[in-house]
């Protein structure tokens, strides 16, 4: 689902499942991976711009896909491809641009934090839902403190709500917000300026300002992969898919 083009010195990087508002498939996550080692493998790319097709940047994991998912080995599999393709993003040599445009969800919104630079037009939503189906956003929990302030990350996680473009930038997520439409336009702008600036030097700069996530990366495998087992997120996919409110069991 995702699409990729290099031009001038930018590979640009489309999630294009828009008849599914680019929910992410299991298979993305190996994609994502690939096209990020081509573009740091590509000399001529100096920046990667990443947004999506149709209304929307991603409403993040298909939810009925978890439901697929079988025994507890399959669930961290599925888990550690996740969050190691979005810990991918943030170690890539090449800076990324999130250009983001209407609902920015879940694995969306998680893949906006790692990206070094994000742009949202004023349409732009960003939501990490996931307590609604009994999960927590595994990149969240890892790494969002590191990009977005630890008030507003906590909102999000445990009330569910959403942050519109002028909340997300107060909040640390984004760095510009621009009119409807313009978003890609912008992205496009920065990826040149950087494309001006000496590769080495960029590089450099992105290494040392990247994560010690690794530290913790175990511990959120094991945390999220528990809760794919559980009998929350069972009711969660099924009240989702029945379209009525889940009723959870006590702690």
């Amino acid at each position: 689902m995702l699409r990729t083009d290099v031009r001038d010195s930018t590979a640009w990087l489309t999630l294009d499942r828009p008849e599914k508002l680019n929910a992410m498939t299991r298979a993305f996550w190996q994609e994502l991976r690939d096209a990020l080692e081509a573009a740091d493998a590509n000399p001529s790319v100096r920046a990667a711009v990443i947004h999506g097709a149709g209304a929307c940047f991603s409403v993040g994991g298909d939810i009925k896909g978890f439901g697929e998912l079988g025994d507890e080995d399959d669930r961290r599999a599925y888990v550690e491809e996740a969050i190691g393709a979005l810990l991918a993003v943030e170690a890539a040599k090449t800076p990324t641009i999130a250009a983001v445009h209407g609902h920015a969800l879940g694995g969306g919104c998680e893949l906006t934090m790692v990206c070094d630079l994000v742009v949202a037009d004023e349409t732009a939503q960003f939501g990490t839902p996931e307590t609604a189906v009994g999960l927590v956003p595994g990149l969240g929990i890892l790494r969002g403190r590191a990009h977005v302030n630890l008030h507003w990350l906590k909102y999000m996680i445990l009330t569910g709500r959403r942050l519109d473009a002028e909340q997300a930038q107060l909040a640390g997520l984004v760095q510009a917000v621009v009119p409807a439409g313009t978003h890609v336009e912008e992205a496009a702008r920065w990826a040149s300026e950087i494309a001006a600036r000496s590769p080495l030097a960029v590089s450099t700069a992105k290494a040392f300002l990247g994560s010690d996530a690794h530290d913790r990366f175990e511990e959120a495998v094991a945390t999220v992969t528990m809760l794919q087992g559980s009998d929350d997120l069972a009711e969660g996919v099924a009240a989702f898919t029945e379209r009525r409110p889940p009723v959870f069991s006590r702690r």
